[in-house]
């Protein structure tokens, strides 16, 4: 199953969270960002999941790993892959980081 801006059809999940009041910010996000940009075939969506998990790491922007881990398995990373990724980028992100998102995906990884 593909990751993409819209869920079987319906809204998309940015169109449900700012749809009302950021109307060019979800067209960005949709069009620009998961249309045009996830569907470049110089990456695989795998591997544009693991980047992207690992650069929300890096930035510490852990909330965001809530939509973006379900995702990366959707695109055909395992639950392995994203533990040893946030692993990996403890040592160039801090340790801090890694724990908040290694317990953010304990938690998520846990519901399959």
């Amino acid at each position: 199953m593909e990751a993409g801006p819209t869920n079987g059809g319906g809204a998309s999940p940015m169109q449900q969270m700012l749809g009302g009041p950021a109307p060019t910010f979800v067209s960005l996000t949709d069009d620009i960002l998961f249309g045009q940009v996830w569907s470049r075939p110089e990456l695989s969506r795998r591997d544009r999941s693991l980047t992207t998990i690992t650069s929300l790491v890096s930035a510490g922007n852990i909330e965001q790993l809530e939509a973006h881990i379900p995702m990366g398995l959707q695109n055909g990373l395992t639950e392995a892959e994203i533990v040893e990724a946030i692993t990996h980028v403890a040592f160039y992100a801090g340790w801090p980081r890694a724990v908040s998102a290694l317990t953010l995906a304990k938690e998520l990884l846990s519901k399959d």
